[in-house]
């Protein structure tokens, strides 16, 4: 299953919570809660190219599964992630302390972060 196209953020749950706990300020999480949310997401392989654009922000992150990488987090922090694939639908990561699921099912991708007891939810539909 290719993970390959376009995605539009349908909706999330718990984001402000979330950012809050990732240390971002209020008025960058009144700002982004509301912005349409596009990802676009290259797959060669084991290859992989996402980029999500977020009004004026733009986050780009390439990565290999099971290599380490370097990747951008929503608070733009800088983390190195080995990104194991599970099945043939889903990408899992574990970084400072968070897990990080990305799921696809069909024209769906669920990405789902956890930390501590706390859990992001983004629901995206490829356009």
């Amino acid at each position: 299953m290719s993970f390959s196209g376009k995605y539009e953020l349908q909706h999330q749950e718990n984001f402000e919570p979330f950012m809050k706990a990732l240390g971002l300020p209020d008025d960058e999480i009144q700002k982004g809660k509301d912005l349409k949310s596009i990802s676009e997401i290259v797959q060669d392989g084991k290859k992989f190219k996402i980029t999500v654009t977020t009004g004026s922000k733009v986050v780009k992150n390439e990565f290999t599964i099971g290599e380490e990488s370097e990747v951008e987090l929503l608070n733009g922090e800088k983390a190195k992630v080995v990104v194991q694939m599970e099945g043939n639908n889903k990408l899992v990561t574990q970084v400072k302390g968070m897990k990080s699921v990305t799921e696809l099912n069909g024209d769906i991708i669920t990405y789902t972060m956890t930390m501590g007891d706390l859990t992001l939810k983004r629901v995206s539909k490829r356009i």
